[in-house]
């Protein structure tokens, strides 16, 4: 099996694709338990037009695809910043075995950062989390964005989310 770096990775070079869509960079992929990747996303609420178009749900969309199922029982969900709240209850209810993300995500974090909802007594399906695999990285790609659209005099949600 591969380090959660080099999956890390992969979910950066989707980050990227991201930013030259003109998208806020956020990447994420989806790793089987043979560790094959079977789902891939990028941010694209705006040029989909769709508010859940965030990384994880659009990998958790073609993971769920590829493997002819919902439930993604034993995949690891790999992504570059912390979830928000609308993708960690996809993470739960498509029962993703561990999810690895890299960057924090202060404002809207709901795995560290302003809750822990995988930690909570309702759930189910308990999700193993690692943080912080190539965090500076994916946070690199994060402000390079918001400083460039700032230079453009272009408006911000205030907001890193994007997952």
């Amino acid at each position: 099996m591969r380090s959660d770096e080099f999956y890390m990775h992969r979910a950066l070079d989707q980050a990227r694709e991201g930013l030259a869509a003109g998208e806020v960079p956020v990447g994420a992929v989806v790793v089987d338990a043979a560790g094959e990747v079977v789902g891939v996303g990028y941010n694209a609420p705006i040029s989909q037009h769709d508010p859940s178009g965030h990384a994880e749900i659009r990998a958790l969309r073609d993971a769920a695809g590829r493997l002819g199922n919902y439930r993604l029982d034993g995949c690891t969900l790999y992504v570059t910043l912390e979830p928000c709240l609308m993708c960690t209850g996809a993470i739960i209810h498509a029962r993703i075995a561990r999810l690895v993300y890299g960057a924090a995500e202060p404002r809207t974090g709901m795995v560290e950062s302003k809750a822990n909802l995988f930690a909570q007594p309702w759930h189910h399906h308990r999700v193993e989390v690692e943080g912080g695999i190539l965090a500076a990285r994916a946070a690199r790609l994060l402000k390079a964005f918001f400083e460039a659209r700032r230079e453009r005099g272009e408006a911000s949600s205030g907001l890193l989310d994007g997952g």
